[in-house]
């Protein structure tokens, strides 16, 4: 499995545009910050590692250019580089610590020139792609353990390859188990506004010829009620010291329903999507997004005009309703605060 979403190439970061999916396969050349902001704002590129892969290329877009040995005016350039691109999306932490990944390097080389802080500022960058690529493996083969023959596994939104360098997080977990010849299936949620279950996961499923169903958001219990669902795995964008977990809209609504039905519920996330700082997911700041995304469908209104619109991009799971957390170092399991605090801490 490999969907290169986003690359650095001779200068610029080429992502594929997946607000044109499925209909079109298309890259965008990123070749200034400023593209790239757009691009994570209007989510061509989306998912929290992916964005926070896009955020060091980001910082190497607005640096590159810069001439001279000036350090002071090149610090400026770097920090005011980094502070934009903090203000393209608030909830996916991986933006965030990927942008303190950067600053941590000038930090720590106080006495590099400025052509040696862009060659140490170039390296950190790949290793960030590197280590989302590594990363996700691990995460899915951990996650593949828990899929047996004949299960019917659920999922929202995309935690894909999409939504990542180039394998996934919880559809990682797909893909580790098929390549251990695991025999299951998968209902994708349509999840709505902007439908990244029907348009991406189910593109990146049957791309795989993984054996997947499309469903509405509002059939998800149903399913459960009639017993044709036995695990769900879902992505994060923010994770919480105590478990609680911030995700796409809808992620909520799936775990309290699997509560209810019995139903295993598992978030992937790496390291990089965890905030320690915070302590609970009362501290999650929640993207609101533009009403036309509710209010529209392809250009065409499907609401009466001026409508009030409640359009939040994520909601928050507690804690209480997760089974587990599969990450690169394996299934953190309740308590969470202890546990992720020993799993963690140290890494």
């Amino acid at each position: 499995m490999s969907i290169e979403t986003i690359k650095w190439i001779k200068g610029s970061a080429r992502i594929i545009d997946q607000t044109l999916l499925p209909n079109k396969f298309e890259y965008i050349y990123c070749r200034d910050v400023e593209t790239m902001w757009r691009a994570i704002k209007r989510l061509s590129v989306r998912g929290a590692p992916a964005i926070g892969v896009a955020a060091a290329f980001g910082v190497l877009l607005g640096i590159q250019k810069f001439k001279g040995q000036d350090k002071p005016k090149f610090l400026k350039l770097f920090h005011k580089t980094c502070d934009y691109l903090a203000t393209s999306r608030p909830t996916a932490v991986n933006l965030f610590n990927m942008l303190n990944a950067m600053r941590e390097v000038v930090n720590q080389n106080p006495q590099a020139n400025v052509a040696t802080l862009k060659k140490l500022l170039f390296k950190e960058a790949m290793a960030i792609f590197k280590a989302d690529q590594e990363v996700c493996r691990r995460m899915g083969d951990h996650g593949a353990k828990l899929i047996k023959n004949g299960m019917r596994c659920m999922t929202v939104c995309n935690a894909g390859a999409l939504a990542t360098v180039d394998y996934g997080t919880a559809l990682g977990v797909f893909y580790s188990a098929r390549k251990k010849a695991r025999k299951f299936s998968v209902y994708s949620l349509e999840t709505r506004p902007l439908l990244q279950g029907a348009r991406l996961t189910c593109w990146e499923l049957c791309r795989q010829k993984i054996d997947t169903t499309l469903i509405c958001d509002n059939m998800a219990a149903s399913l459960m009620a009639k017993k044709k669902v036995d695990i769900i795995f879902t992505g994060a964008d923010r994770i919480a010291s105590n478990g609680d977990t911030a995700n796409k809209i809808g992620t909520y609504m799936l775990a309290v329903l699997a509560k209810h039905h019995g139903i295993p519920f598992y978030i992937v996330a790496p390291r990089s999507t965890f905030d320690l700082a915070i302590k609970s997911g009362k501290q999650i700041p929640i993207e609101e997004r533009k009403s036309e995304e509710v209010t529209h469908f392809a250009g065409v209104a499907t609401a009466p005009k001026g409508v009030k619109v409640y359009n939040p991009a994520f909601d928050v799971t507690p804690a209480n309703l997760i089974t587990g957390i599969v990450t690169e170092y394996g299934v953190i399991r309740p308590p969470y605060m202890k546990n992720i605090y020993e799993t963690l801490s140290n890494r």
